[in-house]
């Protein structure tokens, strides 16, 4: 099998496992205790303390532990949130920031915050000056991701730190995905991570409070971690995480140069040997080993299914692969096709030879999973005129249903006629434009229908 699915989680380092169990047997006591073994621990403590910090570039005062990433976003957010809550109660993120950030955006907004949502371009980046003209007098807080975890485009954090520290808001980055190749650029004031992404193990977030930030712990208070981390924290498992996270950078120049040589062979090779597909993500500024590719007419969940039968372990971002039946909200702010998604994402020293075969594979795969793929049934699906119009009845069909069906009848109408595509499915709403978009057909728009939504599209050639 070959493993590429390293944004969403890395197996332990080896440097990680070490630590974690020689750890285990000198950092089991109470580090806030004065007697032997809690002294002890807490050596060890703070030594992990100011390891990390070393490598974030802060303070070791200013970095605590938390339980996890999702746990330092919320407590981040949530701090900095109550401690300006005389300056205002403005929030702005981007659309495509990670889940946890958007979650604790949707609970602001539903105790009586304002929340604004700087969008993004079809690379997944914020445009700077945007995300700069959305500060306003009131605004508490700015977040904004180091890099996005599904297409792996990089941010401009350095020039939105620099957009916010003039107008006295402080930002806080999600860096989960991109702390394990070094730090992130900027004068950013707080600053979250989990340590399960850079081959630590899982159960380790951290959160970094720059001095001088305005932060108000919300919850009971805790004597440890300055009162921002209730509980006794795992210290062999932090131990762990600062020492793989030492190791990770001290290999992470080499490696990003490699790992980028193997995602440009893969968003060439992709793009040249499987038809009909979309190649997501800034092709520059992007994390070393992230790949994005959506694939027409194919099920997203189908090709994951096969392509774990071919010995790859990757994810997806499609509609078809998960409980909700939504496109994910990162390819959905892109305006990308989601249907028949892809994300590999490649850990370090992955071999070429692994890639390699990926790529023999690959065409295969899509193609037996395109051919599988659910029509109309015959007594249901016939396009019907109305007018100059031809309506295709989609409803109760998933994708790639819809957007196969709009694919075969596009030729039955003269240029300048226009198909209208009844769906019930809500990854239409970002397939069918999308499709728009890589055939050059005009998209002209939504209407309302008695079940599920219409959707207009115009032929154009």
């Amino acid at each position: 099998m070959a493993y590429f699915d390293a944004a969403s989680a890395l197996p332990l380092h080896p440097v990680a496992r070490q630590a974690l169990l020689a750890s285990l047997d000198e950092g089991w006591a109470d580090p806030v205790r004065l007697y032997r073994e809690g002294r002890r621990a807490r050596l060890l403590m703070d030594s992990a303390r100011e390891a990390v910090a070393a490598e974030v570039g802060c303070r070791a005062d200013e970095l605590v532990f938390t339980s996890s990433g999702t746990r330092a976003v919320h407590d981040g957010i949530a701090g900095a949130l109550a401690g300006r809550r005389r300056i205002g109660r403005h929030l702005i993120v981007s659309s495509v920031e990670h889940s946890s950030v958007l979650h604790s955006a949707e609970r602001w907004a539903a105790d009586g915050g304002s929340v604004t949502e700087v969008p993004v371009g079809r690379s997944g980046a914020v445009d700077a000056g945007e995300f700069a003209g959305a500060l306003r007098a009131d605004t508490a807080l700015a977040c904004l991701q180091s890099a996005n975890h599904e297409v792996g485009t990089e941010q401009p954090v350095a020039a939105v730190a620099e957009a916010c520290r003039a107008a006295g808001v402080p930002l806080l980055v999600d860096a989960a995905q991109s702390l394990g190749w070094g730090r992130v650029a900027g004068d950013w004031s707080l600053l979250a991570a989990s340590a399960h992404k850079w081959g630590g193990p899982p159960g380790v977030g951290l959160l970094v409070v720059r001095k001088g930030v305005r932060f108000a712990p919300q919850g009971p208070l805790d004597e440890r971690e300055s009162g921002r981390a209730a509980g006794f924290g795992n210290l062999p498992a932090i131990v762990a995480a600062a020492a793989s996270l030492r190791a990770v950078r001290a290999d992470a120049a080499q490696e990003a140069v490699r790992l980028r040589e193997l995602t440009a062979r893969i968003r060439a090779r992709v793009a040249e040997s499987v038809p009909d597909v979309e190649v997501m993500g800034d092709g520059q500024r992007r994390l070393p080993g992230i790949v994005t590719f959506s694939c027409l007419y194919a099920d997203g969940e189908s090709l994951l299914h096969e392509l774990d039968r071919a010995g790859f372990s990757v994810s997806s971002g499609s509609s078809c692969t998960s409980s909700t039946l939504t496109p994910s909200h990162v390819l959905k702010a892109m305006g990308v096709l989601s249907e028949g998604n892809v994300r590999v994402s490649l850990p370090p020293g992955t071999a070429a030879a692994d890639v390699e075969r990926f790529l023999e594979v690959l065409p295969g795969v899509v193609a037996a999973v395109r051919a599988k793929a659910d029509p109309l049934p015959a007594d249901g699906g016939t396009p019907v005129r109305a007018g100059d119009v031809l309506v295709v009845d989609a409803l109760g069909r998933r994708c790639p249903v819809p957007v196969i069906e709009l694919a075969k009848v596009i030729g039955e109408v003269p240029v300048g006629g226009t198909v209208r595509v009844l769906a019930d499915d809500e990854a239409a709403r970002l397939d069918i434009p999308a499709w728009c978009e890589m055939r050059g057909q005009e998209y002209l728009g939504e209407e309302a229908a008695d079940q599920g939504a219409a959707y207009l599209v115009r032929r154009v050639s």
